[in-house]
């Protein structure tokens, strides 16, 4: 078997007993999943839930205190600088709010992953910024500020920039979050075109149903740290689980008693039990 089948063979993410602490607060309590090659994985969970704190890690930025994260190979708990940095130049990332920088033009945002990570000159970086602002379409705002753009307009260039390395893995945090139904639409459509042009892998955190089930070849849900369940749109929709299908249902929580017996329900505290920490 080469060495192109035999890494197709294998997944792209694998997740392994992940446990992720702020201080002596466990966040993720033993979490494992795997994402495959060209697909595309939702992560779907309310706030607090633990989503983000498994995005964060997953692209480098949280250190775990348990388990283990493969990426293309590369075990994130044990690699060193070197190969962090090797692995980051194939990943991309898509931050909530875009995180463009404000004193930089759109295409200064695009170009900037490139001229740190390249030796390229500087008329291939403005054909490739181009090349990926019209992917998204953004053909015309190359000289914008970030100021002068919609929240919409805003997450486009987020998702070029993250595109500028052509990266082999796109990572998403709430696509669509604070977007009018209309413009999330078509950030949804992006991913598909971006998905079916690339054929990428991407994970995508997300608490917008209506995006999950549109993009997603499989989803799984965050629950106070813990995956309660993981399978396809139709194995998640069809789901009995009372916590599925009160997030699925739009339920809300039960009312608490009181601001104490809250507090632990959240943070696992007394006799609430580690399952209840988020």
């Amino acid at each position: 078997m080469s060495d192109s089948v035999a890494e197709a063979s294998h997944p792209v993410i694998s997740v392994q007993n992940l446990r992720v602490n702020y201080g002596e607060r466990e966040i993720l309590h033993g979490i494992s999943f795997e994402v495959q090659r060209g697909e595309t994985l939702v992560v779907l969970g309310g706030s607090g839930s633990g989503k983000s704190t498994l995005l964060r890690t997953l692209v480098g930025l949280e250190k775990p205190s348990g388990g283990e994260v493969w990426i293309k190979g590369v075990n994130l708990c044990r690699a060193s600088e070197r190969e962090l940095g090797e692995l980051r130049k194939k990943m991309g990332v898509s931050y909530q709010g875009g995180a463009l920088f404000g004193s930089m033009t759109v295409g200064d945002n695009v170009a900037l992953p490139l001229r740190v990570h390249t030796r390229l000159e500087e008329s291939t970086i403005g054909i490739m910024v181009r090349i990926k602002l019209e992917q998204v379409g953004l053909a015309s705002f190359e000289y914008f500020m970030p100021s002068e753009l919609s929240g919409g307009m805003k997450k486009r260039a987020a998702v070029a920039r993250a595109l500028a390395m052509d990266p082999e893995i796109l990572f998403f945090d709430e696509p669509s979050a604070g977007l009018d139904p209309i413009i999330a639409a078509g950030i949804d459509q992006l991913i598909l075109e971006l998905k079916k042009a690339y054929a990428i892998s991407m994970v995508v955190v997300t608490h917008e149903l209506a995006s999950a089930f549109l993009i997603a070849d499989r989803m799984l849900l965050i629950d106070r740290g813990t995956i309660i369940t993981e399978g396809t749109k139709a194995e998640l929709a069809a789901s009995t689980n009372p916590r599925v299908r009160q997030f699925l249902d739009r339920v809300p929580e039960p009312q608490v008693e009181d601001e104490l017996n809250y507090l632990q329900m959240l943070t696992g505290d007394g006799k609430k039990g580690e399952s209840q920490r988020i």
